[in-house]
């Protein structure tokens, strides 16, 4: 039976309609060779499973994804795609978990009808893909909003120490070796949070969603990935308002063309003290700059 929960009731949602269902882990058998040696060994997998969400009672889209943390995930995604703007656009949400999969289930006031419609993707998302369903070429390339800024400054160490501080927060990834993360990165306070799924948009939605059930301003610091820098990572940011996003891989070209029209500081290939700053570089304090 369904579980409702009115307003923004993530964590009972989450408890409640999915994980008592779906395990965010299995156990898998595998035969190993260890320096050479045949054997066998027991490996913890990372499930992911299609999680479909549903708006109003149509479904918008269905994504392969980790189930766990799926109510911040649900309203994560909902706000990067443009279905909702904020928490009063929802009036009720519940996760139902079937055999098959799991269902996000929102229902949004009547005004956000043509931004389901316009959205609406028409086709299952791999766990690799964050734009898969789009239906039209301007769609995948859509005009994002840019970013004013309004006063959000890191100091080079805090840059220098954001995926070393991620990364200290990935407990499923500490046992299957097969998971993104994302985190919010606050100036003078570190990260304050993370997500982690076998997608990287999905653990960047999982974030999202979890500032909006805290009341937290996406706009009040940056995002840190453990990913390369895809375009629609940039995309999510910029709807999101999120001004700084930061990864340990490299961005693609799109990636860069849309943070600098959009005005998101990409700060890329960020290990320890090492890091490049592709565009909008003013929000990070750098000292001894050379040149």
């Amino acid at each position: 039976m369904p579980v409702a929960f009115a307003g923004l009731d993530y964590a009972a949602a989450d408890a409640k309609g999915c994980d008592m269902t779906w395990n965010a882990t299995c156990d898998a058998a595998a035969l190993t060779r260890p320096a050479g040696k045949s054997g066998s060994a027991t490996r913890i997998l990372p499930e992911e499973v299609p999680v479909a969400v549903v708006c109003n009672g149509t479904t918008q889209a269905v994504m392969m994804a980790t189930p766990a943390d799926l109510a911040d995930f649900a309203h994560g995604f909902a706000l990067t795609e443009g279905f909702i703007e904020g928490p009063g656009d929802v009036e009720e949400f519940e996760i139902v978990a079937h055999e098959q999969g799991i269902e996000a289930r929102f229902w949004l006031a009547a005004d956000r009808a043509p931004a389901l419609e316009a959205r609406r993707r028409h086709m299952a998302g791999p766990v690799g893909c964050g734009l898969c369903g789009i239906d039209s070429l301007a769609e995948a390339a859509r005009p994002l909003p840019r970013i004013v800024d309004a006063g959000v400054r890191f100091a080079e160490a805090e840059i220098a120490g954001a995926t070393a501080a991620l990364r200290a927060m990935q407990p499923l990834h500490d046992l299957t070796r097969a998971t993104h993360a994302a985190g919010f990165l606050v100036p003078g306070r570190g990260v304050i949070l993370a997500r982690e799924d076998v997608g990287r948009h999905n653990a960047l939605d999982k974030v999202l969603g979890a500032l909006l059930a805290r009341g937290i301003d996406p706009g009040t610091g940056a995002i840190v990935m453990t990913s390369r820098l895809s375009v629609e990572l940039v995309q999510k940011c910029a709807v999101a308002r999120v001004p700084v996003l930061i990864a340990v891989s490299a961005p693609t070209a799109a990636a860069l063309r849309a943070a600098e029209a959009a005005g998101v500081t990409l700060v890329a290939r960020a290990r320890g003290e090492d890091f490049d700053i592709h565009c909008h570089p003013g929000r990070i304090r750098i000292t001894g700059r050379v040149g």
